[in-house]
């Protein structure tokens, strides 16, 4: 038993390296930020698509309004994704990825304004260390530089994703993690078509090697494994190990693109990171 949930646990941490590979590829890839993300949805859809032809897994049916509910979680997906490579472009993997770590103030204050419930005590320090190792992290209070404007797009991603996550409270009801993907994935794909089709043969074959490794492997196989994991160790515990996300791409990018954050960078994220995997651990 010990050794399954050891194991559990590095596969909860190679989940993390895979989720923070995929701000690496973004800064790798050419393409735009709108043809990488059609790109990405397409493959993770038809994967999804595929493994439940294998296991002969139906598509649960969905009423008038629950087929409008995954239209509009879809927009916010794709919304979520696109701003995120538009930060990591603009602004560096460092500065883009820890812009969009805030996301889970945004996920406290969208509970507090949508659901009435209360802020907690640990949420609202939380949503302080948030804002202060965001203004670590900002590279200058300009608004014309551009890894300045970086940080924000990376913010607004986060905000988008919090909000995201709380509309999903309401969708784990309905659908399983998989068939909501395969959902807001398909819709995904008509949403963006019509702004990106007529890039898509220009894009060079390999950004569509790294587009395929975003699709396969952060996102396919990256979700299997957090959901799989989920069978041996608490959510809790998973969700603190995933907050390490920025950490692994900052590690990575420093590897292998030579993005060498600078110490208050590095002080500002450890605020935001650890706030965030205490919160988690305390839940």
């Amino acid at each position: 038993m010990n050794d399954n949930y050891n194991l559990t646990l590095l596969k909860v941490h190679f989940t993390a390296v895979l989720f923070g590979l995929t701000g690496v590829l973004g800064a790798v890839i050419q393409s735009s930020p709108k043809v990488l993300v059609l790109g990405r949805v397409i493959i993770a859809c038809s994967a999804l698509g595929l493994f439940f032809l294998i296991k002969r897994q139906p598509l649960t049916k969905l009423c008038k309004r629950d087929f409008s509910f995954q239209i509009l979680l879809s927009m916010m997906l794709m919304a979520h994704w696109v701003t995120f490579y538009i930060a990591i472009k603009a602004g560096g993997v460092a500065v883009g990825t820890l812009g969009f770590a805030s996301f889970p103030g945004f996920a406290a204050l969208s509970e507090t304004l949508l659901f009435k419930e209360r802020l907690k005590y640990r949420e609202f320090w939380l949503l302080i260390a948030i804002s202060l190792g965001l203004i670590l992290v900002t590279p200058s209070f300009e608004f014309g530089d551009r890894a300045t404007q970086g940080l924000l797009w990376g913010i607004l991603s986060g905000a988008i994703y919090g909000l995201l996550a709380v509309f999903n409270r309401k969708n784990a009801s309905k659908l399983s993690g998989s068939q909501a993907s395969f959902w807001q994935y398909f819709f995904g794909i008509l949403v963006l078509l019509p702004f990106s089709y007529q890039q898509l043969p220009t894009v060079p074959a390999l950004d569509w090697f790294w587009i395929a490794c975003i699709g396969l492997l952060c996102t396919s196989l990256a979700y299997t494994l957090f959901v799989s994991s989920l069978k041996t160790i608490n959510a809790r515990t998973a969700a603190m190990i995933i907050s390490l996300e920025p950490v692994y791409a900052i590690i990575i990018a420093w590897i292998w693109l030579g993005e060498i954050p600078s110490l208050r960078m590095i002080i500002g994220g450890l605020l935001i990171v650890v706030s965030v995997a205490i919160v988690n651990l305390k839940k």
